[in-house]
C-alpha cells in the first residue's frame, strides 16, 4: 500500500529532532603524526560539533569558527618549511560527509596568539572530487580521519594560522515531485545547518626560502558567496561539473 505524504506527516517531520555526524578538526598532524590533544595548538571555538557554516559566511568568525580567537592557545614551534602538516577529527571520527578540504594560511604579524586573522590569508591546498561529485567515493576526503599535506619550502618563516576546513555537500537536495510536498521538504532541508567545519591551528614555521609571494591573497570573511555552486551543489542529483568555491590555491 503506497503512503500519501500529507500536510501532518511534513509537520511531523520538520519537528522532529535532526540526526546527523558531524566532526571538529582539532588535533594537530606534524609529520604524520598527532601532536598534542584537542585544541593544544587548535583554537577552540564555542558552538563544540555544531557546524555553522552559512550563519557565519560573512561574519569575522568565518576565520577560525565561533569563539575561536586570539587568547590562551598554545602555538607548535617545531614546523619546518617541508614539513607535512595537517589536523585531524577528534574523538576518532571519520569525515562521512562528501565534499571538499581545504587549508589556508595567513601569517601573524608578530606572536600568532595575538593575531585576530585580519590580516591576508592565501588558499595552501585543497582537495576536490576525483570521480563523480554525487557519489561518496568521488571524494578524496571521505571516510579519512585527517587531512595533510606538505607545506612548501618557499614560506616566510614565522607564525602562522593555518585554517582547516571541511565542506559537506550533502544537505544540498531539492524535490522535483508534487509542489506542496517540495516546498515543505525543502524548507526542512533549509533548517539543517550545513555540515562545515573550519579550525585554526597556531603554528611557528623555520628553515624556508621567504622566496613566496603568495597570489592571490584574500581576506575572510569574503572568500564565499551563500549563493556560489560548489556551496549550493545537489549532491543527490546535480549535473555537471563541481566548481570548487573559494580562492584558487596560491601560487608560492
Amino acid at each position: 500500500m503506497v503512503k500519501s505524504f500529507t500536510l501532518a506527516a511534513a509537520v511531523a517531520l520538520l519537528s522532529a529532532p535532526l540526526a546527523s555526524s558531524h566532526y571538529i578538526l582539532n588535533i594537530l598532524m606534524h609529520n604524520g603524526k598527532q601532536v598534542g590533544g584537542e585544541y593544544s595548538y587548535v583554537r577552540k571555538n564555542s558552538n563544540t560539533y555544531m557546524p555553522s557554516f552559512m550563519e557565519i559566511i560573512d561574519s569575522n568568525d568565518l576565520r577560525c569558527n565561533k569563539g575561536a580567537v586570539a587568547g590562551s592557545t598554545k602555538t607548535y614551534m617545531d614546523v619546518k618549511a617541508g614539513d607535512k602538516i595537517g589536523l585531524k577529527l577528534f574523538n576518532n571520527e571519520f569525515i562521512e560527509h562528501p565534499g571538499p578540504g581545504f587549508f589556508y594560511m595567513s601569517k601573524a604579524p608578530g606572536n600568532v596568539s595575538d593575531y585576530d586573522g585580519s590580516g591576508d590569508w592565501f588558499k595552501v591546498w585543497e582537495s576536490g572530487p576525483t570521480g563523480s561529485p554525487t557519489s561518496t567515493g568521488g571524494w578524496p576526503t571521505y571516510g579519512k580521519y585527517t587531512m595533510e599535506f606538505t607545506l612548501p619550502t618557499t614560506l616566510e618563516d614565522g607564525e602562522y594560522l593555518l585554517r582547516g576546513e571541511h565542506i559537506g555537500i550533502h544537505e544540498n537536495r531539492e524535490f522535483s515531485t508534487d509542489v506542496a510536498r517540495r516546498y515543505i521538504l525543502t524548507n526542512f532541508y533549509r533548517r539543517r545547518r550545513k555540515a562545515t567545519d573550519m579550525e585554526c591551528a597556531q603554528i611557528r614555521i623555520t628553515g624556508g626560502t621567504g622566496t613566496a609571494k603568495p597570489s592571490p591573497l584574500v581576506k575572510i570573511p569574503g572568500i564565499y558567496s551563500k549563493t556560489d555552486p560548489g556551496l549550493t551543489f545537489n549532491f543527490w542529483g546535480g549535473k555537471g561539473a563541481y566548481v570548487m568555491p573559494g580562492p584558487a590555491v596560491a601560487t608560492l
